[in-house]
């Protein structure tokens, strides 16, 4: 069964928690069994396993963390969270999600993509448990969640902040690994980008070209990136690099130009406060939103299954504006507020490729 659902928007913390070595990676547990006042749920609550770069990412980790949390304190119940390990393979995502399940946890979810042939094992064998994916939407079974995003929507009102913004009329993309999901980022910005100024100049590099090497772990690639993007002109750059973002936030401060952020609210973020009156937006996937929905779901007895994919109407993206700096531009906010409405009236298609 599939459906559509507006993913949760009330404000998370992300909280630090002690990490314990297992078997599988890092993980944080909490083994108590759970259950629902009216009997619905019974289990040990929520289990999580990260993608590249893991926890304290600052991006797409800590979000899908921060809606864990949320669901764990709000139903009472308990949870563990997973670390990836270093030039993993499909077999070791697949005992992770083995172990999880095995352990009783309900739902099970794999942050990223790459947990696609791991999900579709080990849902089969656990027909009883509901399973969540991050980013892909391959997998129809009837106890699978596909979470997903029209992340180009979000990425078109970066592009617009962008080009509004840049005082040289030259911008910059940064992708972490050249793949089909990063493209939509790069579309909807340049789209975007362009809306405001056909002629504008878009720097563009993709830091790998598989996740093994590193485009979504590795900051020194962003900021060496960032430095090459800025030397030849461009004054804000947009990442959709995961931590390695981090470098290209590092680099777009040490030069006093502008950082575009994805995923979490990257200007809220502990790690990158030094940083962050550089930080001109994010481009908002909720990926904790929807790790909550489905926990909730879960919870409720009413588990979600099929497709649920997360739009600018529906909340499931959107644009982060905390920066003060960002509101006193000229122009900048009411141009982004216009192009938002345009997109969810239908008035403008966002380019996915």
């Amino acid at each position: 069964m599939s459906r559509r659902t507006r993913f949760s928007q009330a404000a998370v913390a992300v909280t630090v928690v002690a990490l314990a070595a297992a078997g599988c990676g890092k993980s944080s547990t909490d083994s108590a069994t759970s259950s629902s006042k009216d009997g619905k749920y019974s289990g040990k609550g929520i289990g999580l396993a990260y993608d590249i770069g893991g926890k304290g990412d600052q991006s797409f980790n800590d979000a899908a963390y921060a809606g864990f949390k949320k669901a764990q304190d709000e139903f009472k119940i308990g949870g563990r969270d997973i670390e990836p390990q270093a030039n993993e393979s499909d077999a070791d995502k697949i005992q992770r999600l083995e172990t999880l399940a095995k352990a009783g946890y309900n739902p099970v979810i794999g942050v990223g993509f790459a947990y696609a042939p791991a999900v579709k094992q080990v849902a089969s064998k656990y027909p009883k448990v509901t399973f969540g994916i991050i980013d892909d939407n391959t997998i129809q079974a009837k106890n699978v969640a596909d979470m997903v995003f029209h992340e180009e929507q979000a990425s078109y009102l970066a592009g617009v902040a962008a080009a509004k913004a840049t005082k040289k009329h030259h911008i910059g993309f940064i992708g972490g690994v050249d793949i089909p999901l990063i493209h939509k980022f790069e579309a909807g910005f340049d789209q975007g980008a362009k809306s405001v100024d056909p002629k504008i100049k878009i720097e563009s590099q993709y830091l790998t070209q598989t996740p093994a090497e590193g485009g979504f772990s590795s900051p020194d690639k962003g900021e060496n990136a960032a430095n090459g993007q800025i030397d030849a002109g461009a004054d804000v750059i947009y990442h959709a690099a995961g931590l390695s973002g981090q470098g290209v936030i590092k680099s777009a401060a040490e030069h006093k130009v502008w950082a575009v952020g994805v995923d979490s609210d990257q200007y809220q973020q502990s790690a990158l406060a030094k940083y962050k009156d550089y930080i001109l937006g994010s481009a908002l996937k909720n990926v904790g939103g929807a790790v909550y929905d489905l926990a909730k779901s879960v919870y409720d007895g009413k588990p979600l299954s099929g497709e649920v994919r997360g739009d600018l109407k529906s909340g499931g993206v959107g644009f982060a504006d905390s920066n003060p700096k960002y509101k006193a531009l000229p122009g900048v906010a009411a141009a982004v507020d216009k192009a938002r409405q345009d997109i969810v009236s239908g008035k403008i298609t966002v380019n996915t490729k």
